[in-house]
């Protein structure tokens, strides 16, 4: 009994033990580093670095919660990435025909990818090892084989490029004045329905911590340069993510897939149009991450995602999505996706060897998923 109520508590208060955990690996690392790990500039980078597993992180997500998962998106990044070098060095298109090029590209894959899947019956397992495949393949092909560069300013810029200081200010208060929003609207909609209310100090409570949080975030990004413009768009995503999953008819189809595929389709759901159009998600968040990361390297490589797909799945799995579908949420793969830079940053600055930076991430990913199994053995 005493079992399952812990299991059951952990659960209810998963979130916090992930931000527990994330405060305990800055605090090592902090140490080890003498302070050098918590300076503004390496937060700049470690924000910047999280931000393009973040972006495919937001799709994985979802293709996660519908039961299913996608091993190409590493190379699909690679090969979108390397194709925005192409387009800009080779070619010089100016830079929206280039963005509207390779994000055009990214969802007609993406596509692709959930048509051989939800239409053809193609285990999505075996459609993203075929592509993990294939695309690093065609990519290879595009570049040569060789980096492309350098890419021009304007490109350079979506990577590299910071929130002027004063915006970054109005960006923090304009968050927290949506969170006291949003806190207002749902104590008054469980009013309104006669629902059970929680403490009026819990929420409270709550819009400090999301204040201290927003404070802390603001003014260490602007005591070097301001917010990177890649977790600008990784905030963006968020936004636009958590109100799909949380407040529209698809997102809780997503969730119904997941959760039971036969009794979806039995409800007149078309589950094959749900699972095509997450991949197709998919895609737009690998073609947006490939051109981040062609921008902030500033060069198109033909190496580039590789482990991509590895990062972005355990950073759903660490951020509380269920392997089995049907649960899980953007903002917790975002900060599982947290959890992975910090410690690729964190491991980096300390010259780890790079067999035990794997080692170390391979067994964060099995702890990941044995918690997931064994709470929810708990909820049977």
């Amino acid at each position: 009994m005493k079992s399952n109520q812990l299991k059951k508590l952990f659960t209810q208060y998963k979130m916090l033990a992930l931000l527990i955990a994330i405060a305990l690996i800055w605090g090592f690392f902090t140490f080890k580093t003498e302070g050098g790990f918590i300076t503004p500039r390496n937060m700049s980078n470690l924000m910047r670095q999280m931000a393009i597993t973040g972006i495919v992180a937001c799709g994985m997500s979802l293709v996660i919660i519908a039961g299913e998962i996608d091993l190409s998106v590493g190379s699909l990044l690679g090969l979108l990435g390397g194709i925005a070098a192409v387009l800009d060095v080779t070619h010089g298109l100016p830079l929206p025909v280039n963005l509207l090029a390779v994000l055009g590209i990214g969802l007609f894959l993406g596509l692709f990818n959930g048509y051989l899947t939800a239409y053809l019956h193609i285990p999505s397992f075996i459609v993203g090892l075929g592509g993990m495949l294939a695309y690093r393949g065609v990519v290879l092909g595009v570049t040569d084989g060789v980096t492309v560069a350098p890419v021009s300013p304007e490109l350079v810029h979506l990577g590299q490029g910071y929130l002027a200081p004063q915006l970054g200010i109005v960006l923090g208060l304009v968050l927290f004045a949506v969170a006291v929003f949003l806190t207002w609207r749902q104590r008054r909609s469980r009013a309104r329905h006669q629902l059970a209310q929680a403490p009026v100090w819990r929420d409270g409570l709550r819009l400090v911590l999301i204040a201290a949080v927003l404070a802390g975030f603001v003014t260490t990004l602007n005591s070097y340069e301001g917010i990177p413009l890649p977790v600008l768009l990784l905030l963006a995503l968020l936004a636009v993510f958590t109100y799909m999953t949380t407040q529209t008819v698809f997102g809780r189809r997503i969730y119904a897939v997941g959760s039971n595929m036969e009794a979806t389709r039995l409800s007149g759901i078309n589950v094959k149009a749900v699972k095509l159009w997450i991949f197709g998600i998919m895609g737009l968040m690998c073609a947006l991450a490939g051109l981040i990361n062609t921008a902030r390297l500033a060069a198109g490589s033909p190496s580039a995602g590789t482990s991509g797909e590895l990062d972005a799945i355990a950073a759903c799995f660490i951020g509380g999505t269920s392997m089995r579908g049907g649960s899980g949420t953007v903002y917790g793969a975002l900060i599982g996706a947290l959890v992975m830079a910090s410690l690729d940053n964190g491991m980096s600055m300390l010259d780890v060897d790079t067999y035990w930076q794997m080692i170390v991430k391979g067994f964060i990913l099995t702890l990941a998923v044995w918690v997931d199994v064994a709470t929810r053995a708990g909820k049977r």
